[in-house]
């Protein structure tokens, strides 16, 4: 049986390995956090693209059990004034966008990939690949900075944006760049403070005179928040205090006329932030033995929400190509064609929303339709009607 190392315990390393396994092809995980993933405090959507990804490998039912819906978006601008109403795309076909904790969709997704037999093996940090020779072909082997190894026929690069594997497969791949903006997200149990409070399955979203909001409330009426906010990187093994951020994002909407300086300062210190940063193209995919997938192939700045509904196609697509094809190279081959035109759309998509939410004096502009971050017309859509047949 063909043996697949996966890099990466995130989204799309536990997808891959779920659809590969689908696929009867064994699969085992390597994760270099010793007990978990970065980024644990945010939230994201799943798109119904994704949601339907996961529906093929009977993996959806854990993930709508764990998350709540939106159904619409209301725009407001810096004054508090209305400016649009309208469906989320992808609400008219089977369930619409789901919204969860980051850690939720990782604990559910390991959850549901241990009951299936996938071994995930903590602490283990890619520093090198080795070519195999075997018998019946040519395998790779994973060299950890621990010292120890592992062998398989294929390895898959699931390590997110400061991929390891990217930089083995091609040395001189292109970086991410950073955006120019900071994402920063928060709850607030205290959606009283604000006079409007957002409605329920919506994402309010306010283009302020200097940052961009938008916020959605749970079930249990927790406000969930998260701005962009224009900003230098910063050092992403010191990104300053809950509370320095919560001060500084407060500060960029309290001279507009919108309960996002309110709900911004209830946060108390749930408020986490993270450098935003995309990954437009890259030359180079893969080789005879392994290959990228997720955000360490393609990775969008977080306009278009659409980033675990990608890792997610990635890891069904791939599993299929592997199944349906005779040798990883053929595989791979036919992976980055069904893939590579429409990720990079989506991320040249999100860049361009990430423009027209700026605020600066050129970027104060309205949104155009597609995703929770800046609207959606509810109608068909290029990202949510995507289906991957198995």
């Amino acid at each position: 049986m063909t043996k697949a190392l996966i890099i990466g315990g995130g989204i799309a390393g536990a997808v891959t390995a779920m659809a590969l396994h689908k696929a009867g092809i064994e699969a085992e995980i390597f994760e270099s956090y010793p007990t978990g993933a970065d980024d644990a405090g945010a939230f994201l959507v799943v798109f119904a693209n994704g949601l339907e990804a996961l529906r093929v490998i009977d993996a959806q039912g854990p993930v709508l059990e764990n998350s709540f819906p939106a159904r619409q978006v209301q725009l407001f601008g810096d004054r508090g004034d209305l400016l649009g109403e309208r469906p989320i795309a992808g609400t008219g076909n089977g369930p619409g966008p789901r919204t969860l904790r980051r850690a939720t969709l990782y604990r559910v997704l390991h959850t549901d990939a241990a009951r299936r037999g996938v071994t995930v093996r903590h602490g283990k940090r890619l520093v090198a690949t080795e070519p195999v020779r075997r018998a019946d072909g040519t395998g790779v082997a994973a060299v950890f900075a621990d010292g120890s190894r592992a062998e398989g026929d294929l390895l898959i690069g699931a390590d997110g944006l400061h991929s390891v594997t990217r930089s083995l497969i091609d040395p001189a791949a292109p970086r991410p760049r950073y955006t120019g903006q900071n994402t920063v997200c928060g709850y607030t149990g205290d959606a009283g403070t604000a006079d409007h409070p957002p409605a329920p399955e919506t994402y309010t979203m306010i283009f302020g005179k200097q940052a961009f909001f938008g916020c959605t409330r749970a079930p249990d009426g927790e406000v969930w928040w998260f701005a962009n906010a224009p900003g230098p990187e910063f050092d992403r093994s010191d990104p300053g205090s809950p509370a320095e951020w919560r001060r500084r994002v407060a500060g960029l909407f309290e001279g507009d006329d919108t309960p996002a300086a309110a709900l911004v300062g209830a946060s108390g210190d749930r408020v986490i932030a993270s450098n935003s940063y995309d990954l437009a193209t890259i030359p180079t995919w893969h080789t005879d033995t392994m290959v990228v997938i997720g955000d360490a192939a393609h990775a969008a700045a977080p306009n278009a929400a659409q980033g675990a509904s990608m890792a997610i196609e990635d890891g069904v697509v791939l599993a299929r190509c592997l199944r349906d094809l005779p040798d990883p190279r053929s595989a791979f081959t036919a992976y980055e064609e069904l893939r590579r035109e429409r990720v990079e759309k989506v991320v040249a998509a999100s860049a361009g929303m990430a423009r027209r939410t700026a605020m600066g004096p050129a970027g104060r502009q309205r949104p155009e339709p597609g995703t929770p971050r800046d609207g959606g017309d509810g109608g068909e859509n290029w990202l949510t009607d995507y289906r991957i047949t198995w």
